[in-house]
């Protein structure tokens, strides 16, 4: 049984990157590309640059959840909106916000192909303070 770009999205965010080594492989298209704008600037990432980010994540923090408020679909493209939650090493029993994101992914032989992403650094500030609150997920 396929799943339709949406739940393909869907398991990729909920799945756990830092402990299980096959997320990328199962979700990545040998050819993707995420072209990613942040306060760095513009990076474009393929599947080594994305493998490599997340053994960094790995080895820099004791925890990582993804946590979705929105995912809306339109065929094969996803658009998904998200924060970024982690447990730091010297403190794994505290979450700390660390970034917002907005995606957009085209899905292509059921796997994340192109994607477009902004992200700004998590603030003081912002309308998450504790949770999202889920809105069509």
């Amino acid at each position: 049984m396929s799943l339709n770009a949406k739940q393909v999205v869907k398991n990729f965010y909920n799945a756990d990157f830092l402990k299980d080594e096959s997320v990328l492989g199962k979700f990545m298209h040998p050819d993707v590309e995420l072209i990613w704008n942040s306060t760095e600037g513009l990076t474009i990432f393929h599947l080594k640059e994305i493998t490599d980010t997340f053994i960094e994540i790995a080895r820099t923090y004791a925890g990582l959840r993804i946590e979705v408020s929105h995912v809306l679909a339109d065929g094969n493209f996803v658009t998904t909106r998200y924060k970024y939650y982690v447990r730091t090493i010297e403190n794994p029993d505290e979450e700390l916000g660390i970034a917002h994101f907005i995606s957009i992914w085209e899905i292509k032989d059921g796997k994340l192909y192109r994607g477009h992403q902004v992200s700004q650094p998590a603030m003081n500030q912002d309308d998450t303070n504790g949770s999202y609150h889920k809105v069509k997920v």
